[in-house]
């Protein structure tokens, strides 16, 4: 029974030991529990804050890619406006040299034998063309004087012809009119 009764005195202790120290348990719990809620927040701050770090850190290599890209495209660009003022000049310069060169063959095929036959001989074509046209015009022309003086020449006989009738006319027209008078 001595232990029983030693539990019973254990047991009574500890309850006098726990209602004297309750309050501070509690309390003590409710701080063990606010810290642990606030080492959570704590815990989630740092954790966004990594995230954002981390972020950070990728743009900033993304940027720092950007930057170097620009620079690397702002040089490349340089260098292509160098080199189309260098083609602009060179293309001036055989601009230049293509219009001598145009000069010179101008002159050159002005005096083209090949051509120049080709232009005779085609002139002469049309030469033949044309006095063939003049001969016919000539013809024509001559046929109609022909016609004309032999048509000038009918028109004088019919108008002497007439000339004689005119006054046997005359003669009828007077006896008729004296005739129809009386």
């Amino acid at each position: 029974m001595l232990t029983a009764s030693k539990l019973e005195k254990i047991m009574e202790l500890e309850a006098n030991l726990r209602a004297e120290y309750q309050q501070q348990l509690d309390a003590k719990t409710v701080e063990i529990d606010r810290l642990s809620a606030r080492e959570s927040e704590l815990q989630a701050a740092v954790d966004k804050q990594l995230e954002t770090i981390t972020e950070l850190t990728g743009k900033a290599t993304d940027s720092q890619k950007a930057e170097q890209r620009a620079r690397e495209l702002h040089n490349r660009s340089e260098r292509l406006v160098a080199e189309i003022a260098e083609l602009k000049q060179r293309i001036k310069t055989l601009q230049k040299d293509l219009a001598a060169v145009r000069e010179e063959n101008k002159t050159l095929t002005q005096f083209d034998p090949v051509r120049m036959k080709k232009n005779l001989d085609t002139s002469k074509k049309k030469l033949a063309e044309k006095t063939r046209a003049t001969d016919l015009l000539q013809k024509t022309l001559s046929e109609t004087k022909k016609e004309n003086a032999e048509l000038l020449r009918k028109v004088a006989e019919l108008e002497a012809k007439v000339a004689e009738l005119a006054p046997e006319d005359g003669e009828t027209v007077e006896a008729k009119a004296e005739s129809a008078a009386a």
